[in-house]
């Protein structure tokens, strides 16, 4: 039975729609419409929609059905609903909740563009934010009150790697009936336990470990079917965020091999911050899943695995970052993570650059902080690179 097949194999397989033709590999249906027999048939799909009836391609297409179905299946979710990018995902879970009056509570260790949603977007038309420290429960449970709507945090925040207590924080949410909506793209649909742990939505960036190769951008919403179809969709589909056929497939393939790719960068990311951890240019190695980890107890239960990512901190400071950076050979300067690729960002001149450097202090952005995210390279030759050029400093 489907219901019972492990991940590996939803992966794979869940959601497949095949065509007349019967084909192996998932079609790409490429097209912003479709025909209908009749005048009749066309005032009875806008009316109501069939599972595999469809409208326009931005209210739904079958390639974007398949990843829809796959992921969610995967992630253990009533429905998903997939986006043209991750911060697609993240505007569009809180934007079609809220109103003005509403209040959020968020963590405050967030990446650039969605602390920009909660900063920025949201406040300019009514809603209230609290930021805390998404580590310390107490002021969790402080900054609830009665008309809190929503609590939001990156279930490891990014470029730091806190890692938040879902159950708890849920369990203090849903007592003011508030949606706890995790940003989960760290801990990985292969590591995932969100919404067994109680988190009420999901939100990928599935440009990062789901993509895996650096090809597209997208994103993905996932939670009940009420949530999904009668609070997101009708957002989504009348404010342009839905992804492209193209993007869905290339996400499909992605899939398959998700798996095998991120068990592998996982295990590479633990080798390399032990080998890492007593390097005397580095001041700090941090890593989840090292059982030094301040949340590594949390990380055993909720995600199994530290994840891919890791980040260390240069004593030498920025320059020291840049000259470590410049002499990397195998890894590569970039912006992204979850590749098949060694990538490494230098967060407080990039991602979190517009961040005020006291702000960037309380986050641990330090002038030497280099995150790392870690490919499918041979471990043995990520550490020699990163040792050589840890070296050359």
């Amino acid at each position: 039975m489907k219901n019972d097949w492990n991940k590996r194999t939803k992966m794979v397989h869940a959601g497949t729609r095949r065509s007349q033709y019967g084909e192996v590999s998932e079609a790409i249906f490429l097209t912003q419409g479709f025909v209908y027999d009749s005048a009749e048939q066309a005032e009875a799909r806008f009316l109501e929609t069939g599972p595999d009836e469809f409208i326009y391609a931005r209210y739904g297409n079958p390639t974007v059905a398949m990843f829809e179905e796959r992921i969610a299946a995967l992630e253990g979710a009533e429905d998903a609903f997939a986006t043209a990018s991750g911060m697609a995902a993240v505007n569009g879970a809180l934007t079609s909740l809220l109103r003005a009056g509403d209040h959020v509570v968020s963590s405050r260790a967030l990446f650039g563009s969605c602390l920009y949603v909660l900063e920025e977007v949201l406040t300019r038309y009514g809603v209230e934010v609290t930021f805390v420290d998404g580590t310390d429960l107490a002021q969790w449970q402080a900054a609830m009150r009665p008309d809190t709507k929503a609590v939001f945090f990156e279930t490891v925040s990014n470029p730091t790697l806190e890692v938040i207590d879902v159950k708890s924080v849920a369990a203090l949410a849903h007592a003011v009936g508030a949606v706890v909506i995790v940003d989960n793209v760290f801990a990985t649909p292969v590591f995932s336990r969100a919404l067994e742990m109680g988190a009420d939505v999901v939100v990928y960036s599935a440009t990062k470990h789901i993509d895996g190769q650096g090809r597209c951008l997208g994103g993905v919403v996932l939670g009940t079917r009420d949530f999904i179809r009668g609070t997101l969709e009708p957002y989504m589909k009348h404010t342009g965020g839905s992804m492209s056929p193209f993007n869905a497939w290339v996400m499909l393939k992605g899939l398959e091999t998700l798996d095998l790719r991120v068990r592998a960068q996982a295990a590479s990311a633990l080798k390399l911050a032990q080998s890492l951890e007593d390097h005397d240019k580095l001041a700090r190695v941090i890593y989840p899943g090292l059982p030094g980890h301040p949340q590594n107890a949390v990380v055993v239960a909720q995600m199994e695995k530290g994840g891919t990512v890791l980040s260390i901190d240069l004593k030498g400071g920025q320059e020291a970052a840049f000259k470590f950076l410049n002499a990397l050979e195998i890894c590569i300067i970039s912006n992204n993570l979850g590749d098949a690729k060694s990538i490494v960002t230098h967060p407080a001149t990039t991602t979190h650059q517009r961040l005020p450097d006291d702000q960037k202090q309380h986050l641990g952005i330090t002038p030497g902080l280099v995150r790392i995210s870690v490919g499918i390279e041979d471990t043995d030759d990520l550490l020699a690179d990163i040792t050589g050029a840890l070296a050359q400093i």
